[in-house]
């Protein structure tokens, strides 16, 4: 009789970890409807969180096509960091491109240090994880499936476990570097700062993609909320679906 493990069964990203081995493909597919901020104020819509900058660039020249450019992601977040308006610490969390490749999360984990570490405290390293290891490689929607998981995460309070992180990979210098892995899931609560994260995507054919994502503002109360003898009429909104 032949009994079946878990990693025989489902192969699993095991992102950041000695043993990672590749990443796993998966499907799946996101919807993001963003707008300014200042519009759904206005129109009273309900805000999730907001996106104070991005960036795109290239890997450039690179030793192979597999093989991720360092340098250029540091330098994309330094951008996006830059269009924003913050430095280095404003960011508690990254949700990492986290593939669990032996080449690729190495790389990737000492760029983010370089990039996001440079004015940390040592008592609040940057918090590291990735989606991949839950729901594997969406390939095209992965950027997406790591947007929606911060999203998430600010509305729950809570940066989830990022799974399968047991043996930390001995390539990556992890005493050296300002970063940690969410290995269990821990509170997310607000510090007196607004929460935010960054959110990695890199393309096989080296484009890289990072996007700054920040809990959004309180919704500030009109004068007829204030009044609680005023009746309370909620909009409707009609939103026709058509299979």
């Amino acid at each position: 009789i032949y009994t079946l493990s878990l990693h025989d069964a489902l192969p699993i990203c095991k992102t950041f970890d000695a043993s990672a081995d590749g990443y796993v493909r998966s499907e799946g597919c996101g919807i993001l409807v963003l707008k300014r901020l200042s519009d759904a104020e206005r129109d009273g819509d309900r805000v999730l969180a907001v996106i104070p900058g991005s960036a795109v660039n290239q890997d450039g020249a690179s030793s192979g096509l597999t093989v991720p450019n360092g340098g250029a992601q540091q330098r994309l977040i330094g951008s996006v960091l830059a269009r924003a308006g913050l430095v280095e610490d404003d960011v508690d969390y990254l949700e990492a491109h986290g593939t669990g490749t032996p080449l690729g999360d190495p790389i990737e984990v000492q760029a983010a240090a370089a990039a996001y570490g440079g004015s940390r405290e040592a008592d609040r390293p940057l918090l590291m994880g990735s989606v991949k290891s839950n729901i594997g490689h969406t390939e095209s929607a992965s950027g997406a499936a790591g947007l929606i998981k911060v999203v998430l995460s600010l509305q729950n309070g809570v940066l989830p476990q990022s799974l399968h992180f047991d043996n930390p990979s001995p390539h990556i210098p992890w005493e050296s570097l300002p970063v940690r892995v969410v290995d269990k899931a821990i509170p997310w609560q607000a510090n007196g700062r607004p929460r935010r994260a960054g959110v990695s995507s890199f393309g096989f054919t080296g484009t890289n993609a990072h996007v700054l994502i920040e809990e959004a503002p309180q919704p500030q109360a009109t004068p007829e909320e204030d009044d609680a003898s005023t009746p309370k009429s909620a909009p409707v909104n009609v939103l026709p679906l058509s299979a």
